[in-house]
């Protein structure tokens, strides 16, 4: 039985993110395209909701996010949530040092040519209406303009730094 509130004595990276490690999220995979047309897309477990009128969603990016260039720029986003047979788009788009739409399905928003993946639970498209610098994070402020709803499964999460439902 606990007899309060105990405060580690550092409270350093690692131990905030084990903390933090107990928090489930869902994920999912941002994308945008650059200024000369090439996607970008990254894995991303801290978006939330933050108003219903207008509607609005947060999304973090690391600053050292090899996206993080294309993000800071953009105007327009998508919000990708993954289902639970989306574990390999997680990964994918999570790894360093590769072209992570090679192989992927994905298509260009209608009148548009703002990149989401067809293989995905459901997407969010959202115009850029605040950009938020907190830490070693941007915080990106979308406005929904679209929304894509493809299938009914079950979301997949990211919880103990492992994907659930496990298999």
């Amino acid at each position: 039985m606990s007899t309060g509130v105990r405060v580690p004595p550092a409270l350093g990276g690692e131990t905030f993110r084990e903390a933090m490690s107990f928090l489930a999220a869902p994920l999912t995979i941002v994308t945008t395209r650059d200024q000369e047309g090439r996607p970008w897309g990254f894995t991303a477990s801290s978006v939330t909701s933050v108003s219903l009128e207008p509607p609005l969603v947060l999304v973090g990016i690391s600053h050292t996010s090899s996206c993080f260039p294309v993000f800071s720029e953009a105007s327009e986003f998508v919000i990708n949530v993954l289902g639970r047979d989306n574990r390999e788009l997680a990964r994918r788009f999570a790894a360093r040092g590769m072209d992570r739409f090679v192989g992927v399905r994905f298509d260009d928003w209608p009148n548009s040519d703002i990149p989401y993946l067809v293989d995905v639970a459901v997407v969010f498209r959202c115009t850029v209406a605040e950009r938020i610098s907190a830490g070693d994070h941007d915080l990106l402020i979308g406005e929904l303009t679209g929304i894509r709803r493809q299938d009914s499964t079950e979301p997949l999460l990211w919880y103990r730094r492992d994907f659930r439902p496990s298999d």
